[in-house]
């Protein structure tokens, strides 16, 4: 719908680690909704990020949504340790669940809410059994592993299709894009049917993160 106004969720794979409570205080104050941390196995994605014990951190510093993406294998060995660490929701991929209603109920089970991430070959299709149970739908517009990709132009035809899916089966249910987002295409995302976009590069590296904040949330 065009003219909403978009949740925007720094993702702290692009802050300074050298000075993390800096990179949420400024985060904070651009108006930023979540904080998404990007935790990686080296094993289901090429890239080893960091585990609860940093999201444990974030968790301390700020009174923000911390939305914790899990790019890892067998993911149900580690949900409750992100939970427990302060994550308030948890999205796994359905590429890495073999038993993916299994995982999303025990997600809700340890009260987070529970969310499904798809990458850019995986069709939107694969979630129409388990769209009912989610709280959030992760669409990766990049091949997850690193930060600072370009946007893969056909996920927006995605997020359109996705829209259409829920507003038929789940429409309380959140659409969040992770991957080349920037203040050039937000809107168009936005437009599509995206309610949080997931910005790295395009907001911690920006000159005035708060000016590309409310770009990216459309305000």
């Amino acid at each position: 719908m065009p003219g909403k106004s978009t949740l925007i969720a720094p993702s702290i794979l692009s802050a300074d680690f050298t000075n993390l409570k800096s990179s949420i205080e400024l985060a904070e104050k651009a108006g930023a909704d979540w904080l998404h941390c990007d935790v990686m196995d080296g094993a289901f994605v090429p890239n080893i990020t960091f585990g609860p014990l940093i999201v444990e951190a974030i968790a301390k510093s700020s009174s923000l949504v911390i939305d914790t993406h899990l790019m890892i294998k067998d993911p149900d060995r580690f949900i409750e340790d992100f939970i427990k660490a302060g994550s308030h929701q948890i999205t796994v991929h359905q590429e890495a669940c073999p038993h993916l209603h299994r995982t999303i109920q025990y997600i809700k089970s340890l009260g987070a809410k529970a969310g499904v991430s798809i990458n850019p070959a995986t069709p939107v299709s694969v979630l129409e059994s388990i769209l009912p149970d989610l709280d959030l739908v992760l669409l990766m517009s990049v091949n997850p592993g690193f930060g600072g990709q370009k946007f893969i132009p056909s996920s927006v035809a995605k997020i359109a299709s996705l829209d259409t899916m829920r507003m038929e089966m789940n429409p309380r249910m959140v659409i969040a894009v992770d991957g080349g987002v920037t203040e050039e295409n937000a809107a168009e995302l936005s437009a599509a049917g995206a309610d949080a976009l997931i910005a790295g590069t395009a907001f911690f590296k920006a000159a005035d993160p708060a000016a590309a904040a409310r770009k990216i949330k459309g305000i």
